[in-house]
């Protein structure tokens, strides 16, 4: 069976991770953003999107 090839999302760390809640500093690191101006790739699974929500305010969906 072939692979279909499904869109990925970039996502960009904009905003400082100071004075963040241990919640909202987990899910950055879960998404696998460590640095500021970072930039990962996913897919857009309702999980990530959920994540992507949460912390909306730290974080850019990035169209390249």
């Amino acid at each position: 069976m072939a692979k279909t090839q499904s869109k990925l999302i970039k996502i960009k760390l904009t905003g400082s991770l100071i004075g963040a809640s241990p919640a909202q500093r987990k899910i950055v690191t879960a998404l696998g953003l460590r640095k500021l101006n970072q930039i990962v790739e996913h897919a857009p699974s309702a999980t990530i999107m959920g994540m992507v929500n949460k912390v909306s305010h730290l974080v850019k969906v990035v169209e390249e």
